[in-house]
C-alpha cells in the first residue's frame, strides 16, 4: 500500500483537497494517509463495499475503547446513545423507534414551511450591494427548519446553531482542548435544555417530533430519556451540518459554472460533485483481507466520500459539474446500516430552496472570491459574498 502525507489543515488542501484524493485513488483502492495513521478506501468501489460490510462498523470495539478524559464527560455521555455510533443490536433499536417517528409523510408536510421560510429569507436579502448568503440563507433555513420539527420556537434556532457548531467541531482536524471544553459546555447545556423540553412534551403532547419520538414504540420498547436527548442532537446536528455545507457549496459551484436550470438531477449532481463531508471512518471486527491489505480487529478506516464521488470509473469525467448527468448512487450520504436518515429532508431542503432562490434572485452573482473553511472532514464555505445586481 502506498503512503502518502498531508496535513488536512493545509491551507492549499482546504481550499481544493480533491487534487489529493486524484493521487491517493491513482495507487489503487486503499492508500495511506500519515497523518490519520490509517489506510483510506479512495475509490467508489471500495467505499461503497466497506459501507456495507458488517464486518466493519462505527463502535469501536468494547476491549479497544479509549479511557475518556473527565473534561470530555458531557460530549461523550451524549455519544453513548448515538445510533450513529453504535451497532446492532442498540443501533437496530435505535433507528427503528426513530424511523417510525421521522417519517416520509412528516417530512413532505414540511414542504410548505421550507417554501415558505425559503421566501422569508431571500426578501431580507440587501438590494445592489454584497452579502454572505452563508449567515443569510444557507445556514438559517436548515436549522429554523429542523427547530419546527422537533417543535423547539424558532428563536431559539440561533442558540441551537451555536451549540451544534461547538459539538461537530470535535470532529474536525484543527480540534484543540479550547475545542473539546467548548463541545463539553454545549453538549452539557444542550442536554439540559432537551431534557427540560422532552418534560415539557410528556405532559403536554403536540404534533411535534420530540412527542412523536417519546410515543415511538417497537417491540415494547421506548427510548429512554438519555436517548431522546441524544437523538434530537443527533438530528440537529447532522441535519443542518450537512445541508448548510452543501447549500453553499451548491450555490457557489451553480454561479461558477452557469447552471440556471435546477431540477432533482441538480441536485443529485451538486451532493456528488462537492459533499460536504469527506471522511467517515469504519472499525474493523474482524481479521480482513480487502484490496490487498489486511485488517486486524480494532483497525480502523477512513472512508473518502468525496474521493469516491470523483472516480472516474464510475463517473466519466468526473471532475466537471454536469447536471444532465444520469444519476448514479453517490457516498455523500453514507451506505449500509448507517445511511443517513435526514437524507430525504436534506434533499427536499435543496430541491425547494435554490429553485427559488434562482427564480427570485436571477441575476445572483459571486462578489469576492469564495473561501473554503479550515474544518475538515467536513467541507464548507467561511463565506460566501454574493450581490443580487
Amino acid at each position: 500500500m502506498h503512503r502518502f502525507h498531508q496535513s488536512p489543515t493545509d491551507p492549499a488542501f482546504v481550499q481544493n483537497p480533491y487534487p489529493f484524493y486524484d493521487r491517493l485513488r491513482a495507487a489503487g483502492d486503499l492508500a495511506w494517509w500519515d497523518e490519520y495513521a490509517m489506510p483510506c478506501a479512495t475509490s467508489h468501489r471500495a467505499v461503497h463495499t466497506i459501507l456495507r460490510d458488517r464486518r466493519f462498523g462505527r463502535e469501536v470495539p468494547p476491549e479497544l475503547a479509549p479511557a475518556i478524559p473527565d473534561h470530555l464527560a458531557p460530549f461523550y455521555a451524549v455519544e453513548a446513545h448515538s445510533m450513529l455510533e453504535l451497532e446492532p443490536p442498540r443501533h437496530t433499536r435505535l433507528r427503528g423507534l426513530v424511523l417510525r417517528a421521522f417519517t416520509s409523510r412528516r417530512i413532505k408536510a414540511l414542504a410548505p414551511e421550507i417554501t415558505a421560510l425559503t421566501h422569508e429569507k431571500i426578501d431580507t436579502f440587501p438590494s445592489g450591494s454584497p452579502f454572505d448568503i452563508l449567515t443569510t440563507f444557507c445556514q438559517p433555513i436548515p436549522v429554523i427548519v429542523i427547530a419546527r420539527l422537533l417543535g423547539v420556537p424558532d428563536d431559539m434556532a440561533s442558540q441551537l446553531l451555536r451549540w451544534s457548531n461547538a459539538m461537530v467541531a470535535m470532529y474536525q482536524a484543527r480540534r484543540t482542548r479550547a475545542t473539546e471544553d467548548a463541545a463539553a459546555q454545549a453538549a452539557a447545556e444542550f442536554s439540559d435544555f432537551q431534557r427540560s423540553y422532552i418534560d415539557t412534551r410528556r405532559h403536554d403532547p403536540r404534533d411535534d417530533l420530540i412527542t412523536h419520538l417519546i410515543t415511538a414504540e417497537e417491540a415494547g420498547e421506548k427510548l429512554s430519556t438519555d436517548e431522546l436527548i441524544t437523538t434530537c442532537i443527533l438530528l440537529l446536528n447532522a441535519g443542518h451540518e450537512a445541508t448548510v455545507h452543501t447549500l453553499g457549496n451548491g450555490i457557489k459551484t451553480l454561479l461558477e459554472t452557469g447552471t440556471d436550470q435546477i431540477d432533482d438531477k441538480t441536485v443529485e449532481e451538486i451532493l456528488r460533485y462537492d459533499p460536504p463531508l469527506h471522511m467517515f471512518t469504519r472499525y474493523a471486527y474482524e481479521d480482513i483481507t480487502l484490496y490487498g491489505h489486511t485488517f486486524q480487529r480494532g483497525d480502523q478506516v477512513a472512508l473518502l466520500l468525496a474521493s469516491a464521488n470523483r472516480d472516474p470509473v464510475q463517473w466519466p469525467d468526473a471532475h466537471r459539474f454536469d447536471p444532465t448527468r444520469p444519476v448514479t448512487q453517490n457516498t455523500s450520504f453514507g451506505g449500509g446500516l448507517h445511511f443517513c436518515v435526514g437524507a430525504p429532508l436534506a434533499r427536499l431542503e435543496l430541491q425547494i430552496a435554490l429553485p427559488i432562490l434562482w427564480d427570485r434572485c436571477p441575476n445572483l452573482r459571486i462578489a469576492e472570491p469564495s473561501i473554503y473553511a479550515n474544518t475538515y472532514h467536513f467541507h464548507g464555505l467561511e463565506r460566501l459574498m454574493v450581490q443580487t445586481s
